[in-house]
């Protein structure tokens, strides 16, 4: 995503960011609303769908979602990708507002404007998802707060965290397992040598299907594996070797009433004959 945030109305307001500071410092330019101003441009929105109400409740709450995008700088994102996200949670806000509620705007936004922002950090911050689970999540964004010190936790420290955000312990350690480890990429950076020791899982991780050898063994084996099939279905009777044929071998496969019908028997008996001819043909199969 790119650094460049842009919100505009023509010949009114225009924002734009050839760099961040200067975004940000025209978000705080825009005055707060008063509580009656907010509800009567809410009340415009709801009941006559007028725009410019809902760009003037977006661009005077600018300011908000800086302030709350900040408190998620240690996650190693762009701070303008976090406004960006949390810019579309402030509009999903404003649309689902509801002046007759006595609440102000911002209070209401906030869960959204952090929902945004949390879904981007989760899907931005590793390769590997490590957040899943109502509890992994809830991990993720509260242990680094949770932590009295640097390095890992004791079994105590596990305790109390569990404890104070309702988990269980070791989703505790699991999650700070995956918050301490490092993504690795599969093949070596491209400006690596041979005497720079590094070694990538591309350089280790075995590639069967690529191998000739293991590709000529297993088609040896799938033969093998007919004709030991093939001699025995010829051990069957007639009427089983049909049935199993029938129900098991063709393209076009009969049912048990089918069969029945065939050769005047019940469903159930063409069910046992089945169930008989399978069990000889795995113990054949098998030797």
């Amino acid at each position: 995503m790119s650094n460049n945030l842009v919100l505009s109305k023509p010949n009114d307001l225009v924002l734009t960011a050839g760099s961040l500071d200067a975004y940000i410092n025209a978000a705080y330019q825009l005055p707060i609303l008063t509580a009656e101003e907010e509800k009567s441009l809410a009340i415009r929105l709801r009941e006559d769908h007028d725009l410019e109400a809902a760009r003037k409740l977006i661009t005077h709450h600018l300011r908000f979602v800086v302030q709350i995008a900040r408190g998620y700088n240690g996650y190693g994102l762009a701070l303008a990708d976090l406004i960006q996200e949390g810019n579309i949670g402030l509009m999903k806000a404003v649309k689902r507002f509801d002046p007759s509620l006595n609440v102000r705007l911002v209070s209401f936004a906030v869960h959204w404007i952090r929902a945004e922002m949390h879904e981007f950090i989760l899907r931005n911050w590793r390769i590997v998802k490590v957040a899943t689970t109502k509890a992994q999540r809830k991990l993720f964004f509260n242990l680094r707060s949770k932590k009295k010190r640097l390095g890992w936790l004791n079994q105590a420290e596990v305790e109390s965290v569990a404890k104070d955000l309702g988990v269980k312990t070791s989703d505790v350690l699991e999650m700070e397992s995956r918050l301490s480890g490092q993504d690795l990429g599969f093949d070596a950076p491209a400006n690596t040598s041979d005497d720079d020791h590094i070694t990538a899982p591309a350089a280790y991780l075995e590639h069967k299907s690529e191998d000739p050898a293991t590709a000529a063994e297993g088609s040896d084996w799938a033969n093998y594996q007919m004709d030991k099939l093939a001699v025995a279905l010829d051990e069957l009777d007639e009427r089983s070797r049909s049935i199993i044929t029938a129900r098991w071998l063709n393209d076009q496969k009969k049912t048990l009433h089918q069969l029945a019908d065939q050769f005047g028997v019940s469903a159930e008996r063409i069910r046992q004959l089945e169930n008989n001819a399978l069990k000889k043909l795995q113990g054949m199969l098998a030797t």
